[in-house]
C-alpha cells in the first residue's frame, strides 16, 4: 500500500471516529433532553390534574374526564390515573378500568414520592401528591410521538451527514497528501533516472529545510560517493585492459616467432607453448574486461548501426569455428519473417561478442563439442536460442552465473574466467533486451537471447 493511500485512510479513520463519537454524543444529549422535557409535562400533567380533583371542589370525577377529553394540545395516548393512599382508583381518564397500575408502582411511588418509567415507547411519571384534605398518589403516562420523530429525523440528518462527510474526508484527504507527498513523488520520478551510467544527476533539494530536503541532499552526497567509486572502477578496468594487452600482444609475438626458429628443441616448444596458451588467456581475460566496462556504458554513448541478425548469427559462428576448428555449430531459422524482424538496431561488435561467448560455452561444456542454435521470432523480438549437451548446472549455481569471475563447481576442470555469461548479460540488457538461462544436470543448459527488432 503506498503511503499516500495510507495517510489518506488513517487521516479518514480518525476524523470519523472524531465525527462519529460527536454524533453520538450529540444524538445522546437530545435524547436526554427529550426525556426529561416530556417527563417535566407528564409531571406537570399529573399535578394539573391532581389539583383540579383535590383543590377544587367544583370539579367533579365526571367533569374532570370531560376537561381531559376537550383539552387542548393533549398528550398522545395521554392516561392519569389517581389512588388514594389505600391504591384504590379514586379517578382514571379511561373509562371502566380496572387495576391499571400495579400495586407494587404505586409502592415505589409512596416510597420515592417520585418516580419516572419508560416501557417501550410509553413514558409514565408517578407523584405522591399532599393535597388540601388527603394526599393522593397520581400517575401519568403517555407517548412521545412526536420526540421520537424529531429523534428519527434527526439520527437520518446525521447517518447521511457522517457518511457524506467521510466520502469529502477521503477525498481532501487523498489530496492534501498527495500535496504533502509530491516532493517525494517528485524525487522518485528523478531518481528513476539515475543509473550506473549517469550517476553525475541530481535530485532536487527544494528548500533544503525540511526533512524531504534533508533526504535529498544526504541522497545527493550518497551519489556523490558511488559515482568517485563507479568512475574509478571504470577507468580502472579500461586503463588496466589497454595496459596489458600492449605487452600480452608483444609477448605473444615473441614466443610464436621463437617457435618458429629450428633450433628451440622438443622441451623448449612444450615450454613455450604452454607459456603462449598461458598469454592468450591473458589476453583474452584482458579483451573481456575491457568490453565488460564498454558494455556498462550508457547506451547513448555507443555508436549504433542497422545490424542484419541473419549475417551477425552467420560470421559469430564462423568467427568462432575459426578460433577452435575443432567445434560444430548446428544453426538454424525456424520459419520465415518479415523483412524488417530480421533488422536490429545495437553495436554489431558487442552483440557479436555476446553470440560468441554463448556458443563457445555451449561447445566448450558440450560432450562433442556441439552448439545448437535456434533463431526465431515474435513481433517484438528476435529470439536467439542456443543450447548444448553439457554436464548442465545446478540451481543452486544457476542464480550466480551472472555475477562476474563466479564459475559453476562441475566447471572448475574447464579452462575460462567467468565472465562470459555477465559480459553478455549486460551487452544484451544495454540493448533493451532479455536473457534466459535454464539447465539441468546431465542433459545440458539452454540460453535464450531476446533483442527488439525493428
Amino acid at each position: 500500500m503506498k503511503i499516500r493511500t495510507r495517510i489518506t485512510l488513517q487521516f479518514a479513520f480518525i476524523v470519523s471516529i472524531f465525527l462519529i463519537s460527536f454524533s453520538l454524543i450529540i444524538y445522546s444529549l437530545l435524547g436526554n433532553f427529550r426525556r426529561e422535557e416530556f417527563k417535566g409535562r407528564l409531571r406537570d400533567k399529573a399535578l394539573n390534574s391532581v389539583k383540579l380533583l383535590s383543590d377544587v371542589d367544583e370539579i367533579s370525577h365526571d367533569m374532570l374526564q370531560i376537561l381531559e377529553k376537550n383539552a387542548v394540545n393533549p398528550l398522545p395516548k395521554q392516561k392519569v390515573f389517581i389512588f388514594d393512599l389505600n391504591t384504590k382508583l379514586v379517578y382514571s381518564s379511561l373509562p371502566k378500568t380496572k387495576e391499571p397500575i400495579s400495586n407494587k408502582i404505586l409502592k415505589r411511588i409512596a416510597d420515592e414520592r417520585e418516580i419516572y418509567i419508560q416501557q417501550d415507547k410509553e413514558e409514565m411519571v408517578g407523584l405522591l401528591f399532599r393535597g388540601r384534605y388527603d394526599d393522593y398518589l397520581v400517575v401519568a403516562s403517555a407517548q412521545d410521538i412526536f420526540g421520537y420523530s424529531k429523534l428519527n429525523y434527526l439520527q437520518l440528518i446525521m447517518v447521511i451527514g457522517v457518511v457524506v462527510a467521510m466520502l469529502l474526508i477521503w477525498v481532501v484527504g487523498l489530496f492534501f497528501s498527495r500535496q504533502t507527498l509530491q516532493p517525494i513523488a517528485n524525487m522518485v520520478n528523478q531518481i528513476d533516472t539515475i543509473t550506473a551510467n549517469n550517476l553525475n544527476l541530481r535530485v532536487k533539494e527544494g528548500n533544503t529545510k525540511d526533512e524531504i530536503a534533508q533526504l535529498a541532499i544526504k541522497f545527493n552526497k550518497m551519489l556523490e560517493r558511488l559515482d568517485s567509486a563507479f568512475e574509478i572502477q571504470r577507468s580502472f578496468v579500461s586503463n588496466a585492459s589497454h595496459e596489458l594487452r600492449t605487452p600480452l600482444t608483444a609477448i605473444t609475438g615473441q614466443i610464436e616467432v621463437t617457435l618458429m626458429n629450428d633450433k628451440v628443441n622438443q622441451e623448449g616448444r612444450e615450454i613455450l607453448n604452454s607459456l603462449l596458451t598461458d598469454i592468450k588467456q591473458l589476453n583474452k581475460l584482458s579483451n573481456g574486461l575491457l568490453e565488460l566496462a564498454q558494455a556498462s556504458l550508457d547506451i547513448s554513448e555507443i555508436e549504433l548501426v542497422n545490424i542484419r541478425i541473419d549475417e551477425l548469427v552467420g560470421i559469430a559462428r564462423a568467427e568462432l569455428l575459426k578460433r577452435n576448428p575443432n567445434y560444430m555449430v548446428s544453426l538454424n531459422f525456424e520459419g520465415f519473417p518479415e523483412e524488417n524482424w530480421l533488422t536490429i538496431q545495437g553495436n554489431e561488435q558487442l552483440i557479436l561478442s555476446a553470440i560468441i561467448n554463448v556458443l563457445d560455452n555451449a561447445c566448450k561444456y558440450s560432450s562433442n563439442h556441439t552448439a545448437f542454435m535456434d533463431v526465431s521470432f515474435n513481433e517484438k523480438m528476435v529470439i536467439l536460442s542456443i543450447s548444448d549437451q553439457g554436464m548442465g548446472i545446478s540451481g543452486e549455481d544457476l542464480d550466480q552465473l551472472y555475477i562476474p569471475f563466479f564459475r559453476s563447481r562441475n566447471a572448475k576442470n574447464k579452462s575460462g574466467h567467468g565472465i562470459g555469461l555477465p559480459l553478455t548479460k549486460k551487452i544484451i540488457e544495454l540493448h533493451k533486451g532479455e536473457i534466459k538461462l535454464s539447465s539441468e544436470i546431465g542433459k545440458g543448459t539452454k540460453v535464450e537471447m531476446l533483442l527488439p527488432h525493428q
